[in-house]
């Protein structure tokens, strides 16, 4: 993996993770980011496709994860869902998780998206997969980087 970006040091990256556990706690779906410099597929889709099954967001045991995912320099980024959730979801889903990504990231601020995407898919989330007593975090609330 490459190095971290000087645009997401340590307290970026802090407040990126303290967003995806506060919005684990409103659902039993695992929320990931990945970030990276340059897209290396035509189709951002695609690279998210691969990212998703690199980091392992296929395992989990309801089929909820969900993926953000950033090529900042390309300006291209992505949210991708499991099966678990297009089972269960409308068409539109992500579209508010979008917007405000979408709304950030054209200004360049590249975490206060990140952060409140994290929130709203997890408030979006909560709707069809709420947060159950017995939950179990499946994968580490962190931040990869390529």
């Amino acid at each position: 993996m490459s190095p971290t970006p000087p645009l997401f040091g340590k307290e970026e990256q802090k407040r990126i993770v303290s967003a995806i556990q506060a919005a684990e706690k409103r659902t039993s779906g695992e929320i990931k980011v990945h970030i990276e410099e340059h897209c290396p597929d035509a189709d951002v889709m695609e690279r998210a496709k691969t990212v998703f099954g690199e980091l392992g967001l296929h395992t989990t045991q309801q089929q909820n994860g969900v993926l953000l995912y950033l090529a900042y320099v390309d300006r291209k980024f992505a949210v991708l869902g499991d099966k678990g959730i297009y089972e269960k979801v409308p068409p539109d889903f992500w579209e508010s998780t979008k917007e405000k990504l979408r709304a950030h990231f054209k200004n360049n601020e590249f975490t206060e998206g990140l952060c409140e995407g994290i929130e709203e898919a997890g408030q979006q989330l909560k709707k069809y997969f709420p947060y159950q007593s017995d939950d179990i975090n499946e994968l580490p609330d962190d931040v990869s980087f390529g």
